[in-house]
């Protein structure tokens, strides 16, 4: 479907955006299992929304083609990668090792489809990357990605595969410098990981800090060696709401933006900072929220929006610059928003434990940080990657076989196991409050460490300093290493 994804003006900037849409109809297929909090269904409801709101008009919408393993081998460890192709529910019980060494089980179980559901959400991030580096859009949405946890060894808080990482590799072959900022409410520690010693990445965190997961996410955790500075994050308590939120947000992505001056923004909206939320524990509502992806889309930059947790909505709507009616438009999933089906929740009146003088600490600090980056920085001169170039169908489009160009050049893997035909679909049921309050409780008694000792962490004392154009030491060298290759003068 292309139907030229114009955008329509609005805020102050007032300018249109061309906006690309990814969307796979199988990703709502995938079920993590009975009583898991993780629901891939939601991105399938959140695309009917779309849809009866009129938004799908107005944007190109793309069926993603899936990562293949080299994709994911860019950040990934191949023994990873290829137990995550291999596992299925009915072997898992003859890989206890492995499942112990990678770290999947209980919060990140085995299920069936597994490695295809990997390869369908880092297929639209990486997409998007494609379509931003080929100036084909302004915004690229991926409401499937934005699974920030996954290690390069390991998996971690229901993610996998860690789509953003390899869509920040992909943004760096044509843009100097790529901004990450997540407002989800817990930690981007995978994202933070693995750029945390490269001034190629600013990765901003806003989260909930203390007796959370993953409990990383400190305001003294700043980077390393030449990345010092270039990791900021931003520690939250309980019950914050829009107007303290925006007091952080606004001022220090702000001078992030003046300083750093990043080529593309990635932007992980992850939804459950929202008042309500099973998981949360912050009172945004969902205005406040999709404030923060209006004043990211205000500095016209190449911008790519993912996913997280909850619904995003709203936030589809500000990327095309639209308003979305608070009154719910009749589809298949109205009875779900019952009993007021309306779009926005109403915060609670739960307290806000961020007081004033804890905010402006915080805020005065992370200036201070930044006011130590006296400019962005160059990149020498280097050999660039091959640009990635992936065949994509557009949703109503069928037939797998008419998906290929001819004309390209791309390999295939052939072997990729295809998507199985017989994924568990999620039965959608009203839960009890005393099952939220469990899975809550569980959720934030979440221990602070599992990384395992085939993992590599970023943040050891011994990762010596990363030139930017040598061989990286970080998260496994491959990480840094496709940071650092790029071809551009210096300013």
């Amino acid at each position: 479907m292309d139907t030229g994804g114009n955008s329509l003006p609005s805020g102050p900037d007032g300018v249109k955006r061309k906006v690309c849409y990814f969307y796979d109809p199988e990703v709502g297929n995938y079920y993590y299992g009975q009583g898991h909090p993780m629901k891939p269904h939601r991105i399938r409801m959140t695309h009917a929304l779309l849809a009866h709101y009129g938004l799908l008009q107005h944007m190109q919408v793309h069926k993603p083609f899936p990562a293949r393993d080299r994709d994911l081998c860019r950040f990934h460890a191949d023994d990873y990668v290829n137990f995550l192709r291999n596992i299925t529910p009915e072997t898992q019980q003859d890989q206890l090792r492995q499942l112990k060494r990678f770290n999947v089980g209980e919060d990140c179980p085995v299920f069936d489809g597994l490695y295809s559901f990997c390869q369908t959400y880092a297929g639209g991030s990486v997409g998007g990357a494609v379509k931003l580096n080929h100036t084909l859009c302004d915004i690229a949405i991926n409401w499937a990605g934005g699974l920030h946890h996954a290690k390069k060894c390991e998996a971690s808080g229901f993610c996998y595969v860690n789509d953003i990482v390899i869509a920040i590799l992909e943004l760096l072959k044509q843009h100097q410098r790529v901004l990450y900022v997540d407002i989800d409410i817990h930690h981007g520690d995978g994202v933070e990981e693995a750029f945390y010693t490269t001034d190629r990445v600013m990765t901003v965190s806003f989260h909930k800090f203390g007796d959370y997961f993953p409990g990383t996410g400190d305001i003294r955790d700043i980077g390393y060696s030449k990345g010092k500075y270039y990791s900021l994050n931003v520690p939250l308590d309980d019950g914050i709401d829009d107007e303290s939120y925006h007091y952080l947000f606004k001022p220090i992505i702000g001078k992030v933006m003046e300083v750093f001056k990043p080529g593309a923004v990635v932007l992980q909206c992850g939804a459950d900072s929202l008042s309500g939320d099973r998981l949360g524990c912050f009172n945004l509502s969902i205005k406040g929220h999709a404030e923060c992806v209006k004043f990211m889309r205000s500095f016209n930059v190449p911008l790519l929006l993912l996913g997280g947790g909850g619904y995003t909505i709203r936030n589809t709507g500000v990327a095309l610059g639209m308003e979305v009616d608070d009154k719910m438009p009749q589809h298949e999933y109205y009875e779900y928003f019952g009993p007021d089906y309306t779009l926005h929740v109403a915060p609670s009146n739960m307290e806000n434990k961020n007081s004033r003088h804890s905010l402006e600490e915080i805020r005065n600090k992370l200036l201070e940080y930044l006011s130590k980056l006296q400019h962005a920085p160059s990149v020498q001169f280097q050999e660039r990657p091959p640009d990635t170039e992936l065949p994509e169908a557009d949703e109503d489009q069928d037939d797998a076989d008419e998906r290929w160009d001819p004309d390209s050049d791309m390999e295939i893997d052939e072997d990729r196991k295809p998507i199985p035909s017989r994924v568990k679909r999620e039965v959608i049921e009203p839960e009890t409050k005393d099952m939220e309050i469990q899975k809550c409780t569980a959720e934030q008694a979440r221990g602070f460490d599992t990384t395992t000792d085939e993992a590599v962490s970023t943040k050891a004392t011994d990762v010596s300093p990363m030139p930017i154009d040598e061989p990286a030491v970080k998260a496994g060298q491959e990480t840094l290493n496709k940071a650092s290759d790029q071809t551009y003068p210096k300013p």
